[in-house]
């Protein structure tokens, strides 16, 4: 289950400069020969991949991209500057076709990935060229080349940059509908979610949206496949950083980390690397009389057992705090921008 993002482009490299017509004209030189300088080349245009992009969605007002063109030549056979390469900033995971052919272009997997989609075209020659020993004063020179213009497709295969994990009924359906313009299916059973929710989340102007995936609940041993185990541990690989969601009314007094070890655990023994990506721990459910009692049992244990994580307490379903939590999410996100492991839980 991918998340796709598509936008569709079109990029246009920039003409090559037209060639210049010139004769010397220098004192006592009466009849001084050709010196038209070349055309410069237009620019090309560069998809290139960038790691703090994580959405098309800076291609969501602008759906036209153009190269500069190459000047003029000049007298005394100088060459017309070339014109700048545009580069376009694409997430790793873009997949480029032909929107017009569908033929497949190229597909982004890594980062500081480039290709140049459209090339500059080339500049005319001056009229410096032409000069023959039957012909010693051409009037004329090359316009230069048009640049290509190409319709381009983009597709984000990618999963979310945060993942919502916990036992079933923790809340995650409700959570990213919260957090998102999402709507997933909600009810009050386990395993509602049998596929990931995607959304995307719009933080404050300015900032990069970010997305976000409820990941169907996990059980003990979903690490050798019990539930839906393997399938989705599998796609919390990918990843950047969890919400560990934890339901505060269902805390066990007698094991208050019941619940958060279970899934800690799961993670640990189907990956090393998946348990220490970075979590921001939630207790949810609030609203619900019970969850206060739940969530002071919780954080007395977690200190108790040497954890150093505040838990950010939340009501999804009243949407008490969730801003708060899209604010901290956003700032683990760029803590944590390189994919550095954590041992923050």
């Amino acid at each position: 289950m991918k998340f796709i993002d598509e936008a569709t482009i079109t990029v246009q490299s920039g003409n090559g400069g037209r060639g210049i017509v010139s004769f010397r004209r220098e004192r006592f030189v009466p009849k001084g020969g050709p010196d038209g300088g070349d055309g410069g080349r237009g620019g090309n245009v560069i998809l290139s991949t960038a790691t703090q992009k994580r959405t098309l969605y800076h291609f969501r007002y602008q759906h036209h991209f153009k190269a500069e063109n190459g000047h003029a030549g000049q007298g005394k056979q100088r060459t017309g500057k070339s014109g700048d390469d545009l580069v376009i900033e694409v997430p790793p995971g873009t997949l480029v076709t032909d929107a017009e052919t569908g033929d497949p272009v190229k597909d982004f997997t890594r980062p500081d990935e480039q290709i140049v989609i459209a090339r500059g075209g080339r500049g005319g020659m001056g009229n410096t060229h032409f000069k023959t020993s039957t012909h010693q004063t051409p009037r004329f020179a090359q316009s230069g080349e048009p640049g290509e213009t190409r319709a381009l497709r983009l597709e984000l295969k990618l999963l979310a940059d945060v993942g919502i994990i916990g036992l079933p009924n923790a809340g995650k359906s409700t959570l990213i509908s919260a957090m998102s313009a999402a709507k997933p299916k909600i009810a009050d059973y386990p395993f509602t979610t049998l596929t990931p929710t995607l959304g995307v989340v719009y933080p404050d102007v300015g900032e990069e949206p970010f997305l976000v995936a409820d990941i169907p609940g996990l059980i003990e041993g979903a690490h050798t496949g019990a539930g839906l185990g393997i399938q989705f541990l599998r796609h919390i690989e990918r990843n950047r950083i969890l919400i560990h969601l934890i339901d505060a009314s269902e805390v066990d007094a007698d094991h208050p980390l019941a619940t958060f070890d279970t899934v800690n655990r799961e993670l640990a023994q189907y990956s090393p690397a998946l348990a220490a990506k970075p979590q921001l721990v939630v207790l949810n459910k609030l609203d619900i009389p019970a969850a206060e009692v739940g969530a002071d049992l919780f954080e007395m244990a977690a200190r108790e057992a040497g954890h150093s994580f505040a838990p950010l307490r939340i009501s999804a379903a009243a949407h008490q705090n969730v801003n708060t939590l899209i604010i901290r999410t956003v700032q683990l996100l760029t803590r944590y921008s390189d994919d550095t492991p954590s041992d923050e839980a």
